[in-house]
């Protein structure tokens, strides 16, 4: 068979890979030769960047990497800020691109789509980037890729096949089963010695990342053994469940959570960066760990990044919990679920002045699309549903706000999501402002018949960075955008749309979303404020 035969070939058969994100071009035509008869599914963004962010979308709500076919120079620039997205939240993605001929590279000689070096350019958003330059290596270099998505901290890996390859003929391998490859456990003497802190600590804490998502009922049984008021991180919501009685949220950047945080004795942090956006969404450098510091995580250089380390741990999170476990055969008393309801009761999140307007927002669309998978943009919707929601299963809610924290993610990765997760609604909330980065994937929602609810919230630019703005004294410039009509823009797409301006008005739209294509829901943000002030008011009118 040819290269390019093998290569779909072994995505699929060894790697189980079902679907393939990508836009063909001329430098990429023979890996499609027979792509249609292989079972496989294609997917054709409107943009190389909404392929990678489906690819990632697909890849956070089903666990398996995203893959995405991309062409030479141009969609190797375009994919790169989803590639910058996925390595910051460790998200496994397969970015397999053509480059130019191998007699021609790194001559600059002008030539279809040539750049200096697309090592060169991927190197900062890469686990690591390979050039293919013997077919016959096909098999290794795609085994290294998986190994890092199963055995490491994962992220995007990069192949790129020259041109005059992909025709090239190759010997199948002997035998097409992948390899079984299990990440490395945490050294048992540490483990150990981790218990015996916390069982002799007076105030724990638990601190639990995106790491821990293959885990939920160790997580949820770890943290009970415990009896320690427990925070996870955005990337971790919905890992204990929607009502745990330990469970702190994703809210360590509000002062309750930072007090605890400062009264710990001992903080146990697993499969977690500790990084800025989780830890200080205010940007004040205030969360402050004072007590011994346990981390665990696969990444050892991780162990002493943000915070001052007492132990560490390299290891799955999955195995360190199960393991931690087998320590702790009756629960332990930390008076922690007195101390995680005054915490909660401290956070009062839904009287909070700047997230109270979104609990309607938040309730009405819960009611309506229960065990939603969210996924976001950078939007006032988002930032407040990192805070109040409260989900039943991990896995079904990621944003572009943690991380790299690029615009333009909410549609794309809704759009794989979906895909990935066909039996599950998802909603997409995006802003008025983001959405512009990638709006064309609305073709792709109503192409591939997505039923992904997009609900759009406008308030007439970068409401964010107006406020930043004020905030330090800077003239307003460049913020107050001019936005589409998005009903008229949607309906060109063929895509159902609505304005509403209230939570009634929602619910009601809701109601009548179609089962087979997409539907977008405007929010009039300015509407939406003043029904909710007017209904807060005459709440508390007296009778």
């Amino acid at each position: 068979m040819t290269c390019a035969e093998l290569l779909i070939r072994l995505l699929r058969d060894r790697y189980s890979v079902d679907t393939l994100f990508g836009i063909p071009g001329v430098h990429t035509v023979e890996l499609y030769r027979g792509l249609e008869e292989s079972g496989v599914r294609h997917v054709t963004p409107r943009h190389e960047q909404g392929a990678g962010f489906m690819a990632d979308g697909y890849a956070r709500a089903t666990g398996r990497p995203g893959v995405c076919l991309i062409i030479t120079g141009p969609g190797m620039t375009n994919i790169a800020t989803a590639m910058g997205q996925a390595l910051a939240d460790s998200v496994p993605m397969l970015v397999i691109s053509s480059v130019n001929r191998r007699d021609t590279l790194g001559l600059g000689q002008g030539r279809l789509h040539e750049l200096e070096s697309q090592q060169g350019l991927v190197a900062g958003v890469a686990r690591f980037s390979h050039t293919l330059l013997d077919p016959a290596g096909l098999p290794e270099v795609l085994a290294r890729a998986f190994a890092v998505f199963q055995g490491q901290r994962p992220g995007p890996v990069h192949i790129e096949i020259p041109i005059d390859l992909f025709d090239a003929p190759v010997s199948p391998p002997a035998e097409w089963t992948a390899p079984t490859i299990y990440p490395p456990a945490p050294d048992p003497s540490g483990l150990a010695q981790a218990a015996q802190w916390l069982r002799d600590a007076q105030h724990p804490l638990v601190l639990l990342g995106g790491g821990c998502v293959k885990a939920p009922d160790a997580a949820r049984e770890l943290v009970t053994r415990l009896d320690a008021p427990t925070a996870t991180t955005i990337n971790a919501k919905g890992l204990l469940g929607d009502a745990h009685p330990l469970d702190l949220g994703a809210n360590t950047g509000l002062p309750a959570v930072r007090k605890l945080a400062r009264e710990a004795d001992i903080i146990l942090a697993i499969g977690t960066e500790l990084g800025e956006t989780d830890y200080d969404v205010v940007f004040d450098d205030g969360f402050t760990l004072i007590g011994r510091l346990i981390r665990i995580d696969l990444d050892a250089q991780q162990l002493v990044r943000n915070q001052s380390l007492s132990l560490g741990l390299i290891g799955d999170a999955a195995q360190a919990m199960k393991g931690l476990l087998e320590h702790f055969q009756l629960p332990l008393n930390k008076n922690g679920l007195a101390r995680a309801s005054r915490t909660r009761e401290a956070l009062n999140l839904a009287q909070d002045p700047a997230l109270s307007p979104f609990v309607p927002l938040c309730q009405t669309l819960r009611q309506a699309l229960p065990n939603a998978i969210w996924v976001g943009d950078s939007t006032a919707p988002v930032y407040a549903a990192n805070h109040l929601l409260a989900l039943p299963a991990p896995r079904h809610f990621f944003n572009a706000s943690t991380g790299y924290g690029t615009l333009g993610y909410g549609l794309p990765a809704a759009l794989g999501a979906q895909l990935g997760q066909p039996e599950l609604p998802v909603i997409a909330l995006v802003g008025d402002g983001g959405v512009m980065f990638t709006l064309s994937e609305l073709a792709t929602a109503v192409e591939y018949r997505l039923p992904v609810v997009i609900v759009l919230w406008h308030n007439q630019g970068y409401e964010e960075i107006r406020r930043y703005m004020d905030n330090h004294g800077v003239e307003r410039l460049g913020v107050d955008i001019q936005a589409p009509d998005f009903i008229t823009v949607a309906h060109g797409f063929g895509c159902l749309a609505t304005r509403v301006d209230s939570p009634p008005e929602l619910a009601t739209a809701l109601e009548s979303r179609p089962a087979d294509g997409p539907f977008l829901v405007e929010v009039d943000a300015n509407a939406w404020m003043g029904w909710y002030q007017d209904n807060t008011l005459a709440a508390k009118e007296p009778a």
